[in-house]
């Protein structure tokens, strides 16, 4: 099994994976969509009573319910370094909460306006910052203030998608898309060049030829455009697979690829273990 990096962003990444099996493929999707750890806010606690800012008291209310905030802050994108974080039940304090398993974030607001993930504060490292600054959380009127401390953990998606890394997962088998030489200069063949909504094709030499193979979409439109006399024939190739996925900003797309082809590979070594125990 190899990959063929075609694009890769800070949040998505395009992705041939070569010599694998359908199996394999979906197993990597998968794993990315449930199995990448990241932290995510799992405790917000919320400060009863008046606030006071500048000698001036708040009253500590919103017109959401404190269970609506608490949901809108666990689904904002925690950034998550999995060289330094671990899971609590794994970690040296016992689930107790430190800085190797948790992250504390404050947030100190009042009104008039909008309080936006932005407004919290990591307390402590300051990198732990969250990158997206411009997440609505709650509209405050000018009597009205929030005075709240969420816990951040880590997690997986299987508990549930706040701590879900990727969006968009999807893979595509890559075509195989095979011309007639000997039929590659008529017009029904040339056709597909009009016909084609992904602009695949194009001429040399005056022939039909592939010039963005990876931009097929198994339409075949360009089959029908030659009245399916065998011009040109369209299929999926079930060795090789087109994956595209996104993240939520907590890990790179490099970082998420990474950790994905890791636990497969933790996973596979397990089994062999077992398998040779049972032997």
């Amino acid at each position: 099994m190899e990959i063929e990096i075609i694009e890769m962003a800070e949040r998505k990444a395009k992705f041939i994976l070569k010599n694998s099996s359908p199996a394999m493929a979906n197993a990597l999707r998968r794993t990315m969509m449930s199995d990448i750890p990241k932290m995510a806010i799992d405790k917000v606690e919320f400060h009863l009573g008046t606030i006071e800012v500048d000698d001036k008291e708040y009253e500590s209310a919103t017109p959401l319910f404190d269970e609506i905030i608490a949901h809108r802050l666990g689904m904002v994108p925690v950034p998550t370094d999995l060289d330094l974080f671990t899971f609590q039940d794994q970690c040296v304090c016992n689930g107790d909460g430190c800085p190797n398993c948790t992250i504390m974030y404050s947030l100190n607001e009042h009104g008039p306006g909008t309080v936006m993930s932005g407004n919290m504060v990591p307390l402590g490292n300051p990198e732990l910052k969250v990158k997206d600054e411009f997440i609505p959380i709650v509209e405050l009127t000018e009597d009205q203030a929030v005075l709240i401390y969420a816990i951040a953990v880590m997690g997986t998606a299987k508990q549930h998608v706040k701590w879900q890394v990727t969006s968009g997962v999807g893979y595509k088998y890559l075509p195989i898309i095979e011309i007639d030489p000997k039929r590659a200069s008529t017009e029904a063949a040339l056709n597909a060049i009009k016909v084609c909504p992904k602009n695949v094709f194009g001429i040399e030499d005056g022939k039909l030829v592939v010039e963005n193979l990876i931009e097929c979409i198994h339409c075949k439109s360009c089959m029908e455009s030659v009245n399916k006399d065998g011009s040109i024939v369209v299929k999926g190739d079930d060795k090789n697979f087109l994956f595209t996925f996104e993240t939520d900003g907590s890990l790179t797309a490099e970082q998420t690829l990474n950790k994905a082809m890791e636990i497969l590979s933790t996973k596979a070594a397990d089994i062999s273990e077992q398998l040779a125990q049972l032997e």
